[in-house]
């Protein structure tokens, strides 16, 4: 449910971004739009409205996103013009903003691989609440609880990778 997504990403995302929940990835504000409008203007050197695609790195950079090069390169290699519009970076700065979204699942997955001492998906449910009362933003016990409701197995272990799943879709 949306408690669990919000207390689990209370917890593990300290630092990082505060929410992971689609809707407010969904789209930019008018306020955002007009910032990124800002930001991409000023990687316009010929004043034409356009960025030369080898920027196009740079500006992902400059707005928050971290593409690796050949994300960079991919999408580089998909526009058909040497030079690009705001209009046409827009569908690809989304579309990478979304990616990073829906890679945060597969992040928390690895990080809690790194208790699974025996390779087999699971983690002492005890470890997990260590965790999450003491990492991060820590949890409360109460919270916690209410994480794990319904997770652990009848030895104490808990399927990380459901568990995340289970948080993750609310």
């Amino acid at each position: 449910d949306l408690r669990r997504q919000t207390l689990f990403s209370k917890s593990v995302s300290a630092g990082h971004q505060r929410s992971l929940l689609p809707s407010k990835m969904a789209s930019l504000s008018d306020d955002q739009l007009a910032e990124h409008r800002d930001a991409f203007a000023l990687f316009d050197r010929k004043g034409d409205g356009k960025i030369d695609v080898g920027q196009l790195g740079d500006v992902l950079r400059a707005l928050g996103q971290n593409p690796t090069n050949a994300e960079v390169r991919k999408v580089s290699g998909e526009v058909g013009d040497n030079r690009l519009s705001f209009e046409d970076f827009l569908p690809i700065f989304n579309s990478l903003r979304q990616k990073k979204e829906a890679g945060s699942q597969e992040a928390f997955i690895e990080g809690l691989k790194v208790f699974d001492r025996d390779g087999n998906g699971t983690i002492n449910s005890v470890e997990l609440r260590h965790v999450l009362t003491s990492l991060g933003e820590k949890l409360s016990e109460e919270e916690v609880d209410q994480l794990l409701t319904g997770m652990e197995d009848s030895n104490g272990q808990v399927q990380y990778e459901e568990f995340i799943k289970t948080i993750m879709s609310g």
